[in-house]
């Protein structure tokens, strides 16, 4: 009889917590190092808390065109942050008692503490009052994540200039924010704040907002930010702050002044792979400091993996999570590895964004890049969400459907949504694009009326011109 594996994981964030629970499954004993709340800081401070918070302001919308659809609402839409704020603190709450429960029924051991390596099976944990403890493991999976940046020229102080983390624990509005960033974050916070009454200004270094996106999309999100009273200045920079009790006055690198009451930084996040000992035991880290690891989320010391935002790969909790399951099923003995190119996300600004695979420049520079024309050897095929019969029922109607395939084989090459649901509706086309199907097998599955997933059917019949609720010429 073989003796049972210890595994030390440290970090309980998306990508530690579920590493831990399926190594439970398949056999191992497990010991979890975390210094802060289980969940990490998806749970506790990023994806969970803002979605709380978002899913007010979209109710808040509804209620204000509610007029329009027939329900009479008495007085204007107004906000209770504070009260807003004990909800997202409750529903977090409720979250992290449940991992903590599901740690319990599956055995799994946690430790309050900071974790380190001393060498490829020995972790020293330091608890808060600085006591410490070795742990001998047989294999050791690191998910430390990620953290805040530190810029001198944004001295954070939790008051004036904030991290996003600050931000989600307010108990007054805002009268104006800016936000210096406009990605993922900064377009959430920026839907966030100005949906419930801040004057929000945005400044971003790029020529566009989200732009990493596919170009149609980030173009549909300026357009409906600025819809929300968002002012946007792209392709600029902060050059200095001048700060008094009051407020911050931005002065930008074009010349521009803003002045606000409050300041987002929201310009990337720092990988935490320092002083946990890698360099004692000949980890090796790229010039980002990420922890570099093979398909099979191993590092270059045998027996020691990395997963999640500390390998610098997709920052997502999702791929955290897949990632930790690859490195303890690799662990155990099952050979296993996690594909980059189809991975779902959701983005949730008002509305939401989905997307999965290549942006239309992405796949137009991969085809280049073959030998090829793209305009030959690349369709586009659109829906907008105004011709679906759902979307008019329930006065949704902002938004579209895009898939981008090669021709003549039909492979799908990307999805994007935006729209109401996008980030649940994309996971279709990410099964497809996981399995192999083609374009025309998208377009010949039949969807059920009416839903909000014809919007995906419609734009792959539009491939090839024949979508059936979109005026247009067929193309032979």
């Amino acid at each position: 009889m073989t003796s049972q594996k210890h595994i030390v994981v440290l970090g309980a964030g998306p990508g530690g917590y579920v590493a831990a629970i399926r190594a439970a499954q398949l056999g191992a004993r497990i010991t979890v190092i975390e210094s802060h709340a289980l969940g990490g800081v998806c749970l506790n401070w990023g994806c969970i808390p803002s979605k709380a918070l978002l899913s007010v302001v979209e109710l808040g919308d509804k209620v204000k065109k509610a007029e329009d659809l027939g329900l009479l609402v008495q007085g204007p839409v107004t906000y209770d942050l504070a009260r807003m704020v004990a909800r997202k603190n409750t529903v977090v709450a409720t979250l992290v008692k449940g991992i903590a429960t599901l740690f319990k029924a599956w055995n799994i051991e946690h430790v309050q503490g900071t974790g380190s390596l001393q060498d490829r099976r020995t972790v020293m944990v330091t608890g808060a009052d600085g006591a410490s403890r070795v742990i001998q493991a047989d294999a050791v999976v690191i998910a430390t994540g990620s953290s805040w940046p530190n810029l001198p020229q944004f001295p954070i102080d939790g008051q004036q200039l904030l991290t996003s983390r600050h931000l989600l624990d307010l108990d007054r509005i805002p009268a104006s924010l800016l936000i210096v960033g406009a990605g993922v974050e900064g377009c959430e916070f920026a839907a966030l704040y100005s949906g419930i009454g801040t004057k929000v200004t945005m400044i971003e270094l790029m020529a566009r907002v989200l732009p990493l996106e596919d170009s149609d999309v980030s173009s549909t999100m300026e357009r409906e930010l600025k819809k929300r009273g968002v002012t946007v200045l792209t392709g600029t920079t902060v050059e200095r702050l001048e700060r008094s009790p009051e407020a911050i006055t931005a002065h930008l690198k074009d010349g521009t002044q803003v002045v606000a009451e409050k300041l987002l930084v929201s310009v990337g996040r720092g990988l935490n792979s320092k002083g946990i000992g890698l360099e004692q035991v000949g980890v090796q880290t790229g010039r980002r400091g990420e922890i570099l690891v093979d398909d099979r989320m191993e590092t270059t010391v045998p027996g020691i993996y990395a997963i999640g935002d500390v390998v610098g790969k997709a920052m997502l909790a999702h791929v955290a999570s897949a990632q930790g399951k690859v490195a303890v099923e690799n662990i155990m003995g099952h050979q296993t590895a996690i594909r980059y190119d189809v991975i779902p996300a959701g983005i949730f600004t008002l509305p939401e964004i989905g997307r999965v695979g290549m942006t239309e420049q992405q796949a137009r520079e991969k085809v280049e890049a073959a030998g090829q024309n793209p305009d030959q050897s690349l369709k586009v095929g659109r829906f907008r969400y105004a011709g679906l019969g759902k979307a008019q029922a329930t006065g949704d109607t902002v938004g579209f459907f895009k898939v981008i395939a090669e021709s003549p084989s039909g492979n799908i090459l990307g999805v994007h949504i935006v729209g109401a649901h996008a980030a649940d509706l994309v996971h279709e086309a990410a099964l497809a694009m996981q399995v192999g199907a083609t374009i025309t097998q998208m377009a010949e599955m039949i969807h059920a009326h009416p839903t909000l997933s014809e919007g995906m059917m419609e734009a792959a019949e539009d491939i090839v011109g024949m979508a059936i609720h979109q005026a247009r010429k067929r193309i032979q």
